[in-house]
């Protein structure tokens, strides 16, 4: 896949001296034979499409000082995408006034950050028997714009349709972003880009291109396999030209950089311009905006997470950069495998994912941090993945590694979630132990742990994030804990504090005032909710008091229906809270069974009125049903905590 920035039409200028050719060269061009009667100026003509080498219409401008104002002839500058200046070979002051006033004029008429390329045009080489290249040399070096020189015929038609050709690749595959003329050397972002590319197309990540590697290279850029005849010729090619391009028979990066640097010398540029636009990169060598951002639209009460396709793709990527194969991705892997991104994207990853007990990222931890990103900073990872290569490897946009979910409404219809990611909300007063808990997801020791603060407003909601994978009935899902800062218990919850999958509510066992606070929130924000919630009493190891409310934990779960109270204590780091709140999460019916379940003792007086009412036997057949299902969810949540 190739995002294009080529122009949709190339406009070609002619400049000049009167009588050195310009009108003939356009004539021979369209009529291919030379006319004797030239008319002072030849009128605007457009080259359709089909008929160029680079398929793209093409508009040729005769520019005539006799008939022309400067001013006009300013305004054909701006409009022209290249100019060719053309002087006559046999006389000298035509090339001398290319010098002294065309390359001046020119520059004085195309804005100073960006300099339009030029073509010298020397006519009439049917009048000498020498070139004149070399004396041209000296104008080309004060003149970085100047892209080539192009001796010519109008009138034998020598080189006439290769000039044209030429000012249209000027246009469409620039030298100057890619080529120093004045070193004779690539240019660094050149060198940079391309040093990517190699990486990416590194798939074992052994610092070489095999040849199966070449293979799909050349296939994907060029949509055409390389003979293995021409193969050798080209490692022939580098192994003569640059020490250490070749080893063991494949080409290495100071290798891959040379080759380019060889089409480029032998005016090949459009071949490294195919290469650096298939992985997506603009005339100025930055990658363009939509190769980096998918065209992604989430819809409202969506989310996205990691596509099967994106998460084999990023497995794929661990395993390629896991270089000591012990299933951890340390510091300096780390670095490798983002060498070719802007910057490391992730911090702190021991508080937001799994990593063992030096910090070193597992591929689960992995997995965790990019399933994190994707869903909360979808863009980053479309821009991530298109650094890394998935475009090209995948051979389609980032469009196919993600999964929107759909409509939560319709999830809490069907009383099932279709996620496989879930967002649940710690909240609770400060010093509660809400980062305990979530340090405590992660398998971190208790002694580990740092008094975590949080500011107020913050947009980022990755900072106080951290992510593990649950078991809900023997599938693995996605958990994101996100602890929600209070400063003052005063303070209302914003819509995005409370909006999330399902909520857990944290209080001290210990702290007499503590559950009030969580009291409180439940009945503003979540009674009249869809929205499970588990109420936790944390610091289990302590001696429960008496809280200082009007009803006590497990008085208030039983008046609002909730799973009684669940105790947490992070010294036996046991996991049946995470596992409840996955559970809720995936079924949002879970509390509403908890519910019936806990009023299945009024079965009894709904059947004492059958024989009465046949409208009320119906009533309790339905409220039997729903109580089995209660049962059922209950078994399910022992058989995890097993």
């Amino acid at each position: 896949m190739v995002y294009e920035t080529i122009p949709r039409t190339v406009r070609i200028i002619l400049l000049g001296e009167p009588s050195v050719g310009k009108t003939s060269l356009i004539l021979s061009l369209v009529t291919e034979e030379f006319a004797e009667n030239v008319p002072p100026k030849a009128e605007e003509i457009t080259i359709p499409a089909d008929v160029t080498p680079e398929q793209v219409p093409t508009n040729i401008v005769d520019v005539c000082l006799t008939e022309q104002t400067i001013e006009q002839v300013a305004e054909e500058i701006e409009k022209a995408h290249v100019i060719c200046i053309v002087f006559s070979v046999d006389r000298q002051e035509t090339l001398n006034k290319v010098a002294s006033y065309w390359l001046p004029f020119v520059r004085d008429n195309c804005p100073d950050d960006y300099r339009k390329p030029v073509i010298l045009v020397g006519n009439k080489i049917d009048l000498i028997d020498y070139s004149i290249i070399d004396n041209i040399w000296d104008i080309a070096e004060e003149y970085p714009e100047v892209d080539r020189c192009i001796e010519c015929s109008a009138k034998t038609l020598t080189n006439v349709s290769e000039m044209f050709y030429n000012a249209q690749k000027a246009v469409l595959h620039p030298i100057h972003p890619i080529y120093s003329i004045e070193e004779q050397e690539l240019t660094e972002r050149c060198k940079k880009a391309l040093t990517r590319i190699f990486k990416i197309c590194d798939i074992d990540g052994d610092g070489v291109l095999d040849d199966y590697e070449i293979t799909i290279f050349q296939k994907k850029c060029f949509d055409t396999p390389l003979q293995l005849q021409v193969l050798d010729e080209v490692k022939s090619v580098i192994a003569q030209n640059i020490a250490g391009g070749i080893e063991n028979e494949c080409i290495t990066m100071k290798g891959f950089i040379f080759l380019h640097c060889l089409f480029i010398q032998r005016g090949r540029n459009e071949t490294t311009w195919t290469v650096l636009r298939k992985f997506g990169y603009d005339e100025s060598l930055e990658l363009m905006h939509s190769y980096l951002y998918a065209n992604i639209k989430v819809p409202v009460g969506c989310s996205t997470e990691l596509s099967y396709k994106g998460q084999q793709f990023l497995t794929q990527l661990f395993e390629k950069y896991d270089r000591d194969r012990d299933g951890m991705l340390n510091p300096t892997e780390i670095k490798n495998v983002f060498s070719c991104c802007p910057h490391i994207p992730w911090h702190n990853l021991r508080y937001t994912v799994p990593t063992n007990d030096k910090g070193f990222l597992t591929l689960q931890g992995w997995m965790c941090r990019w399933t994190l990103m994707t869903l909360h900073d979808l863009q980053s990872t479309s821009a991530y993945l298109a650094y890394l290569g998935y475009n090209f490897l995948e051979n389609d946009t980032q469009k196919s590694a993600i999964h929107i979910t759909r409509d939560k409404k319709v999830d809490i219809a069907k009383k099932q979630s279709s996620r496989n990611v879930y967002q649940c909300h710690i909240i609770g007063p400060r010093s509660c132990g809400k980062t305990s808990i979530c340090r405590s997801f992660l398998g971190i020791a208790h002694k580990k742990i740092k008094p975590t603060t949080y500011e107020r407003g913050d947009n980022n909601t990755e900072n106080n994030c951290c992510i593990n994978t649950v078991l809900v009935y023997g599938q693995e899902k996605y958990l994101v804990l996100r602890e929600i800062p209070i400063t003052r218990v005063s303070d209302p919850l914003q819509p995005h504090e409370v909006n999330c999958d399902v909520a857990c509510l944290v209080y001290d066992i210990a702290a007499t005032r503590s559950f009030e606070y969580i009291a409180r929130i439940y009945i503003k924000y979540f009674a009249e909710s869809h929205i499970p919630v588990l109420i936790v009493g944390t610091k289990g190891e302590n001696i429960m008091m008496r809280q200082e409310y009007i009803l006590q934990p497990d008085v208030f779960c039983n008046k609002y229906q909730l799973l009684p109270p669940q105790f947490f204590n992070i010294k036996e780091n046991k996991h049946d809270v995470f596992v409840k709140l996955a559970t809720m999460a995936a079924f949002p019916q879970f509390q509403a069974a908890w519910i019936l379940f806990s009023k299945h003792r009024h079965l009894k007086h709904f059947a004492s009125l059958a024989g009465e009412n046949s409208s009320w036997w119906k009533a309790g057949i339905g409220v039997a049903a729903a109580t089995i299902m209660g049962f059922m969810l209950l078994k399910m949540l022992n058989f995890q905590r097993r």
